[in-house]
């Protein structure tokens, strides 16, 4: 997108093409102003939309320029933190609340993509989270144990039986959760996009929010070449925010994640690497991940990004790992490459804003979007149909603040990974 190969990558590449969605020209009237086109922003859309609401979103540059068209196409459900660790921090009902909705969260992007008939290279057959050594294996029973017990669909599996699924025997043993799974997250936006807009809904893309103000009971949302009024303002921006909701990006530390795709891999290949098409990732502190596509090319990542410098670095990098995991592989070729931006919160948990009188967002997803940001934008269209008051949201209200160093922190992680690579996978 905006002609830079390693904003979208495979995923720009191999996606159904987007909806047609002309910038806004001119004043519109609506219920509902939406900024922002990820998921959680067309989520929101596509369910007010079907209840009848007159819905307007706005989209700075094209759907699923964000993170939502940039991510590993992972479909997991929870955070990154342990299940545990959240009522602690949120309290008792917050906690359950939101462990609740988004442990369940995969099961309605599934349903979405049945009902809508979203073609986005879905796949059923889980994740696995993939233990290093000792320590990662506690890691991990200690997470499914946590699962478990809420009654989530999770097993431990064996050093042998990860090697059989994955095709190394590079892991003690991984985490099967099969709520999770894997799409190609571009198609998926998009599709949700399509299914918003044939429900009522006016999607402008290429048409940035640069200002807003209270007019009456009513708030006006400007843009270089039109305005919203609206009684609602969603904002669904996330850390790629600018303009009136900046401060959203502000309030998190920048964490640049990358991936590069193979080519088609050979038949032969196919059957051993990941031939059940699992999506993974290690329980290294900086991770890797990797799965597959719909065209058999394997997708691998870690942090880090394809700038400057990191350019290089990362790509030996990943090619020294990939020789370590897939001797077979060889020097395989990299077919396409691209890196985004995730936004961390102090706690690795999202929040949930009040801006002003009837302007509202989640945001801070911390790297997990594809099931988090389509829950986040069904609650928040429910929530201004009056079906969920404030107090009965999954997150409570809470201020926006500037995450302290949040410059220093982001430079900090970019170079880390840059130095990490360069020596990591050499012996």
């Amino acid at each position: 997108m905006l002609n830079d190969p390693r904003s979208h990558g495979l995923w720009e590449k191999t996606a159904p093409a987007a909806p047609q969605t002309p910038a806004l020209s001119g004043h519109v009237d609506a219920d509902v102003v939406i900024v922002g086109g990820g998921y959680t922003g067309v989520s929101a859309a596509l369910h007010l939309a079907e209840a009848g609401t007159r819905v307007v979103l706005l989209e700075a540059n094209e759907i699923g320029f964000g993170g939502a068209g940039r991510n590993v196409g992972l479909i997991n459900g929870g955070m990154w933190v342990m299940p545990l660790e959240i009522p602690g921090v949120l309290g008792p009902v917050y906690g359950e609340r939101v462990l609740d909705l988004l442990g369940n969260a995969p099961l309605l992007v599934r349903a979405l993509i049945e009902k809508h008939a979203i073609e986005c290279e879905l796949e059923k057959n889980g994740t696995l989270h993939c233990a290093v050594g000792e320590e990662g294996l506690k890691e991990i029973r200690e997470r499914c144990a946590q699962w478990a017990a809420r009654g989530a669909d999770v097993r431990i599996l064996s050093a042998e039986e990860t090697a059989r699924r994955i095709g190394t025997t590079a892991y003690s043993g991984s985490l099967l959760d099969m709520r999770a799974g894997t799409l190609q997250p571009l198609a998926y936006v998009r599709g949700l996009a399509k299914a918003a807009i044939a429900a009522g809904a006016k999607i402008h893309t290429g048409s940035a929010a640069i200002s807003t103000e209270r007019n009456g009971n009513r708030w006006l949302v400007n843009t270089a070449n039109g305005s919203v009024s609206a009684d609602w303002v969603i904002v669904a921006s996330e850390f790629y925010s600018t303009g009136p909701w900046e401060q959203v990006r502000n309030e998190q530390v920048l964490l640049p994640y990358f991936n590069f795709a193979t080519v088609p891999l050979p038949k032969a290949q196919l059957e051993k690497i990941l031939p059940g098409r699992e999506g993974c990732w290690d329980t290294k502190e900086i991770l890797s991940s990797f799965r597959m596509d719909k065209a058999g090319r394997l997708v691998f990542g870690s942090v880090g990004a394809l700038r400057n410098t990191g350019a290089s670095i990362h790509r030996s990098w990943a090619k020294r790992s990939l020789k370590r995991l897939f001797p077979e592989l060889g020097d395989i070729a990299f077919e396409t490459e691209w890196y985004g931006r995730i936004g961390m919160t102090d706690d690795a948990i999202p929040r949930f804003h009040k801006f002003a009188p009837n302007v509202v967002g989640f945001s801070g997803y911390n790297g997990r979007g594809i099931a988090p940001g389509t829950v986040f934008g069904k609650t928040l269209a429910r929530h201004i149909l009056g079906e969920l008051s404030e107090e009965e949201m999954p997150l409570p209200v809470t201020d926006v603040k500037e995450a302290p160093l949040r410059n220093l922190k982001g430079a900090y992680y970019e170079a880390g990974a840059q130095i990490a690579h360069f020596a990591g996978e050499r012996f």
